[in-house]
């Protein structure tokens, strides 16, 4: 495998850092992957499923949404939307440098903010959601208790998978006015659906508010046992090998 950073504008002008990770050899396809709600480019997960798919030819980009890890901007300004936004910026980036990506791959937030991002990506043939919810308010749950503050100040400190962020109120209005329904119906794309029963982060009943609605082509993957995180190297070894077998018949080589 070959990694190589690269950076570039992000919808809203701050940069973006993002690492493309390749086969060898010329790739058959290229990915796009958005990371978990908080997490960044470079978690163990991220890394370890770019890695495996690369062993089967596809290459990867990963980058951290705005105000995440290396990327500029600050977070309290970023939300559900703006994620979009990054997603189809970076979707263009391999467009304009490399080819556009015919495999979009989320997890958790990640993947719910690509099933959203997707109707505008022509060239992808195949979208993969890992632990994801079904829409985005959900994410409002992992804060539940600094709602209230939240608005009656604008804005709060929160703690979130054990690091400081600040959510201001524009976050929350902004995650409840996006419904996933229509879009996952019209997808028009192969859809996988991943999802661990025991998911104590993202219930298992969010994976059925995406693959109920989906029309065929659509799988779904049970993770067994698998955490939220996919944290054991094995479980994500499984993830990307289960993603490279399945959409090797939709992509165009």
């Amino acid at each position: 495998m070959r990694t190589k950073r690269h950076d570039f504008p992000g919808a809203h002008g701050h940069p973006l850092a993002a690492r493309l990770d390749a086969p060898d050899g010329e790739p058959r396809a290229y990915a796009l992957y958005a990371h978990c709600f908080t997490c960044g480019k470079d978690v163990l997960a991220a890394r370890r499923i770019a890695q495996e798919l690369t062993e089967h030819g596809i290459a990867v980009l990963r980058f951290d949404f705005t105000g995440i890890g290396a990327s500029g901007g600050d977070f309290a300004d970023t939300n559900f939307s703006t994620n979009v936004d990054d997603l189809l910026v970076a979707a263009d980036y391999l467009r304009t440098h490399f080819t556009a990506p015919q495999l979009l791959i989320g997890h958790s937030l990640g993947g719910t903010a690509m099933l959203a991002a997707a109707e505008h990506l022509p060239e992808a043939k195949a979208v993969v959601t890992i632990a994801s919810p079904g829409h985005p308010a959900f994410a409002t749950t992992t804060f539940s208790e600094h709602l209230e503050r939240i608005a009656e100040e604008g804005e709060a400190h929160v703690e979130l998978a054990g690091r400081p962020f600040r959510i201001r109120q524009q976050f929350v209005d902004d995650a409840g006015t996006h419904s996933l329904r229509d879009k996952i119906a019209g997808l028009r794309k192969a859809l996988l659906v991943m999802h661990a029963p025991g998911d104590d982060t993202v219930p298992l009943s969010h994976a059925m508010e995406i693959f109920v609605p989906a029309k065929h082509p659509k799988s779904f993957v049970s993770l067994d046992d698998a955490d939220h995180l996919l944290t054991r190297r094995e479980d994500a070894a499984y993830v990307a090998k289960v993603i490279a077998a399945w959409s090797r018949r939709y992509l165009d080589r």
